[in-house]
């Protein structure tokens, strides 16, 4: 009578675990991220700034009852509310938005051109880390308004100046988070492209960069966050009239006038746009790449 024999080394007990795995990587081919609706959506990502904003206001107001400061130095936020108006109903405040939005998104964005090969050198070669790595971190750490009269020395009261300022602030960020996400990139990934013809720029388009994405982008806000403030320290001192208004230049002119209420606009204008940016272009990305990376639920 024939028997049936178990294969040499196999148990019971070895079919059970690979049941066990088999089920679980079939409930991660067909795991999905639950759908959230607009409401939720809407409760988590509002209603948290919103307190934020009404508790600024309510320590802003708290402040301005106590008269820790004269009414003229410290108005209420709506004296400030009432200022803002009446100001974006000139026209130079509206172009002094458009111009340093405009002045800010460009230069960023010629850094961005600058910059990124900078750090695929910098992580490509040591002997460029070695010497420049260090040069872009000071860099960055040296305030930009200290170039400021360099600037104006070499080129003037000119928009020239202006972007100089951005781009030596925005350069070394965006080169130093390439480099910051090119560390993170599991070299087998680099193996793998070369094995399947990927070399030089298609190696560093499709798999460097598309693997250090998430590194790149967190470089690339705060590139974007150092030509902002950048450009504000350049157009408070570079002030003239050929370089037209700025929202840096109507800050300074609230100071000039003693006024603190414009002053007071002026940076509320300046916040507004920098997480206006930020909104629009930096947070829609980084959603797509959590998105492509199964990393949505994390942000639930």
């Amino acid at each position: 009578m024939a028997t049936t024999t178990e294969p040499p080394g196999r148990s019971p007990a070895d079919d059970g675990d690979l049941a066990e795995l088999e089920a679980g990587l079939d409930a991660l081919e067909s795991f999905s991220t639950p759908r959230i609706s607009l409401l939720t959506r809407l409760r988590r990502s509002v209603l948290p700034p919103a307190v934020a904003v009404l508790l600024f206001l309510g320590i802003w107001q708290l402040v301005w009852a106590l008269h820790v400061k004269a009414d003229w130095l410290l108005p209420s936020p709506a004296e400030t509310w009432r200022e803002a108006a009446g100001s974006w109903s000139q026209w130079d405040v509206g172009t002094a938005v458009f111009n340093s939005v405009y002045r800010g998104l460009s230069g960023f964005a010629v850094a961005m051109l600058i910059g990124t090969p900078i750090g695929l050198t910098v992580w490509r070669f040591r002997v460029v880390r070695t010497s420049l790595g260090p040069i872009l971190s000071g860099l960055q750490n040296l305030p930009s308004v200290a170039w400021v009269p360099i600037g104006i020395l070499w080129f003037g009261i000119s928009p020239a100046t202006i972007y100089m300022v951005v781009l030596v602030g925005a350069v070394p960020s965006i080169a130093i988070g390439v480099v910051s996400g090119l560390d993170q990139v599991p070299p087998l990934y680099l193996q793998v492209g070369r094995n399947l013809g990927a070399r030089g720029f298609s190696a560093a388009r499709y798999i460097l960069l598309s693997a250090a994405a998430p590194g790149y982008l967190a470089g690339l806000k705060q590139g974007w966050a150092f030509a902002w403030r950048s450009l504000m320290a350049a157009e408070l001192i570079a002030v003239a009239p050929q370089l037209g208004p700025g929202l840096g230049q109507l800050l300074e002119q609230g100071r000039n006038n003693t006024d603190a209420g414009q002053s007071f606009t002026a940076i509320l204008l300046i916040f507004l746009a920098g997480i206006g940016i930020n909104a629009l272009i930096f947070a829609p990305l980084e959603r797509r790449i959590l998105r492509d990376r199964g990393l949505t639920g994390r942000r639930a």
